[in-house]
């Protein structure tokens, strides 16, 4: 079941820029940094109440990049929390849902998977199951 929304990504050009610019918006510095070096991306993520706003940057020739040369900088994709992401996607499925990912992978705070757009009206929805507190 779906339980929040987790974060909303946001790709950009240059994250020094964009962590300089939402950090006098916002009036606070980011919660976090990733670096992903093999889906070569790094993320800044700011708090925003219970939601995340998370800004992703890639170089040349990663789907970032090639993401923003495609649609330029801005939402990248929504991502909700659920509590069993494997179940999650199994009832998709069979709803008939087009998924990118067909099985949970790791990501930064948990497990991870991707609606592509083709499954969700032209948004990419990210499911996000995080790891229990303390592990």
């Amino acid at each position: 079941m779906i339980k929040k929304i987790h974060h909303i990504g946001i790709a950009v050009k240059n994250m020094d820029e964009t962590v300089k610019l939402y950090t006098k918006m916002l009036g606070a510095k980011p919660i976090s940094f990733f670096e992903i070096p093999g889906a070569k991306v790094k993320i800044a993520n700011f708090k925003v109440g219970e939601t995340a706003l998370e800004f992703l940057e890639g170089p040349a020739g990663s789907s970032m990049a090639d993401f923003i040369t495609a649609k330029g900088e801005g939402l990248h994709h929504i991502a909700v929390e659920v509590d069993d992401i494997a179940a999650e996607l199994k009832k998709l499925a069979a709803a008939g849902v087009t998924l990118k990912d067909k099985e949970p992978k790791p990501g930064p705070e948990g497990k991870i998977a991707f609606v592509g757009p083709e499954g969700a009206h032209g948004v990419t929805i990210e499911l996000v199951q995080p790891n229990k507190k303390g592990k």
